[in-house]
């Protein structure tokens, strides 16, 4: 078992007085059990201290060109998943989460490895940064750090962190349309760069249907525009998802929920808050929902994101990308972040109790801004929405005797062994100001994610609730949203369809 940083090692063990928590949250979402959380986290930050170390020994020895490594803590889970998927490879997976497992073996897995224009835009947009500015929008959107604690750490004005982060922002917006544009991509993909280029820029820009279409299949546009889009609160999700692959957005949810935690107590620099919280029902194994067995896997894993925010609203328009600054220094110069304390003497602890020995004491500090919650987890139980032989919504139109209200097309899109990506479109006879739509699924089924609807599944029973951006539907119009489905068996149907209670009829 690889040694964690002894006191001596000043830099080492100021790296993880910051960062051991974030390693291991995101090692438990990996694992199955605690011993295995605190065993994976303690190689991958070795290995992730090695990888930090070679990158600055290159730098040293280069043509004095700036690193496109990444941020410090993006690289320590970086190095969790990696560790993981060696683990795999060894004979030990039986300790890791049985999704992760899953996803391991993906092709979706083998994106971040493979061809460097087909990596995740969100990965290739943050490597391009300066490593300052870097650190400052992955500690500020997914850590959802507040901007005071992130300025000291990073040794900048805090009177000016909020006006750079925003510039940072708009580079790493910059970087990820290159990116986009850059990549691969078919023909149809390539017809809507621009487009979702100028959508995602105007916030008072309505996407074409035809675009948001596209974007409910397409996982390739669908990651560009969760990164492109500004003020929504996606870009927590794109980056954690983009950068470190499976369970970002999970994890993102944990270190939202860690730093509420830690501000509630008055320790806005403390250890993570997930480990060892009776709030969370459950202690420090408690966890939020995932993507789901394979979802990941094959289709888009940023896609509830991404669509959620089409067409779009109300938020600040992230104007026009700034003047790269590959030539001069970053928005956020880099200074040395301030001295932690060091460890206490000895061999550093294995588990969360440890974390909380090493991790520096702050006072506290309100938050100067608000990071958005990621919108993986479910919500909370409630009755069925949709119960037989009643309506919701919109009222049914008096004296109409027709057989069906709608006509819904139902379409499976792709399909692995475990569960598929299905699509639904409701044509209405009559205009609809908010709408659900109620289905069966075969026993065993269950809806892992929704995209342009919400989502409530009571046994076979699934309901999809309109967002805000999408309840209006006019008469012959249409309305759609797409799901993910772990399945048990072959059967992919859906039936018994129900807008607003009435019967629908399946095309």
């Amino acid at each position: 078992m690889p040694d964690l940083p002894s006191p001596q090692d000043a830099p080492e063990a100021a790296l993880f007085s910051e960062c051991w928590d974030a390693v291991l949250s995101y090692a438990d979402l990996c694992t199955a059990g605690s011993s295995a959380a605190a065993e994976l986290a303690r190689e991958a930050f070795a290995e992730g201290i090695r990888d930090l170390r070679a990158a600055e020994a290159g730098s040293v020895r280069g043509t004095g060109r700036r690193s496109s490594r990444l941020p410090r803590i993006p690289l320590l889970l970086t190095a969790v998943r990696t560790t993981a998927a060696a683990w795999e490879k060894e004979g030990k997976g039986h300790k890791l989460d049985p999704e992760l497992r899953l996803w391991l073996h993906s092709d979706e897995a083998a994106r971040y490895t493979g061809p460097p224009l087909e990596r995740p835009v969100a990965l290739r947009g943050l490597r391009d940064l300066q490593q300052a500015d870097a650190e400052l929008l992955w500690l500020a959107e997914a850590e959802a750090l507040p901007l005071p604690l992130v300025a000291r750490r990073l040794g900048l004005d805090p009177a000016t962190t909020a006006d750079e982060l925003a510039q940072v922002a708009r580079l790493f917006r910059d970087r990820c349309h290159r990116n986009h544009l850059d990549s691969p991509m078919d023909a149809e993909c390539r017809s809507y760069a621009r487009l979702l280029d100028a959508v995602t820029r105007s916030p008072a820009a309505d996407a074409p249907e035809d675009l948001s279409r596209h974007l409910a299949t397409c996982r390739q546009c669908a990651e560009a525009a969760a990164c492109l889009r500004l003020n929504t609160g996606t870009l927590p999700g794109a980056l954690a998802g983009g950068v470190i692959g499976w369970g970002g957005l999970a994890y993102v949810e944990r270190r939202r929920r860690a730093a509420e935690a830690r501000l509630g107590a008055g320790h806005p620099d403390g250890p993570d808050a997930d480990h060892d919280d009776p709030s969370d029902g459950g202690g420090r194994r408690a966890r939020v929902v995932r993507h789901g067995p394979m979802a990941a896997a094959v289709v888009v894993s940023l896609l509830a994101l991404a669509v959620s925010l089409m067409p779009f609203g109300d938020g600040g328009d992230p104007g026009t990308p700034a003047a790269d600054n590959d030539r001069g220094g970053p928005v956020a110069a880099p200074a040395p972040a301030p001295a932690p304390s060091p460890p206490p003497a000895g061999t550093a602890p294995s588990g969360p109790a440890g974390a909380e020995a090493l991790e520096p004491s702050a006072p506290s500090e309100a938050p100067s801004r608000t990071v958005p919650p990621s919108r993986t987890a479910d919500p909370a139980p409630e009755p069925d929405p949709e119960p037989q032989g009643t309506s919701s919504g919109t009222p049914a139109v008096p004296g109409d005797d027709g057989p069906a209200v709608c006509v819904v097309d139902h379409d499976v899109l792709n399909q692995w062994p475990e569960g598929y990506q299905a699509a639904v479109t409701v044509t209405t006879r009559h205009a609809l100001d908010g709408w659900r739509v109620a289905f069966t699924v075969p026993e065993g089924h269950r809806v892992t994610e929704m995209w342009n609807a919400s989502v409530h599944q009571a046994g076979g029973r699934v309901t999809a609730t309109a967002a805000d951006y999408n309840a209006k539907v006019a008469a012959g119009g249409r309305l759609s949203f797409g799901f993910l489905t772990v399945r048990q068996g072959t059967d992919t149907r859906a039936y018994d369809f129900a807008l607003n209670g009435r019967e629908c009829e399946v095309a």
